[in-house]
Formats: C-alpha cells, structure tokens, sequence
C-alpha cells in the first residue's frame, strides 16, 4: 500500500489540479435549419450532417384526445 513520504502542500495539490475545470460547450449553428448544435454531428432538429440529409424525419402527426 503507498504511503506519502512528506505532506503534499495545498499549492502544489492545486497546481496539479489546474487543467481539470471543465471546458464550456461550442455549439455551432446548423447550415440547414439554423439551430444550434454540437460541432461534427447530426443535428438533432433537422437530421441533417454536412450539407445532406443523414436522418430522415417524419412530419409530427396530431392525434385525436380519444384515439390515444
């Protein structure tokens, strides 16, 4: 089991923590709908991926109170 030989200093803990914050989202805008997305995939609105359809979506149909 490791044991520390000397007392880690809060200066030096924290310094090694210095790279672990977390890095705020870069969200671009999607070339065909205009909404925001993640950077490199499908947008989750319109389905589209680099200038072409990826997904195909389907028009929401309204559904009559007693059918469901």
């Amino acid at each position: 089991m490791a044991v520390q030989q000397n007392k880690v200093t809060r200066s030096r803990r924290n310094m090694r923590r210095a790279h672990d914050a977390l890095v705020a989202a870069n969200p671009n805008e999607c070339s065909n709908c205009g909404e925001l997305k993640r950077p490199h995939h499908v947008c989750p609105s319109c389905g589209w991926y680099a200038d072409r359809e990826v997904v195909a979506s389907t028009p929401e149909v309204e559904l009559e109170d007693d059918a469901a």
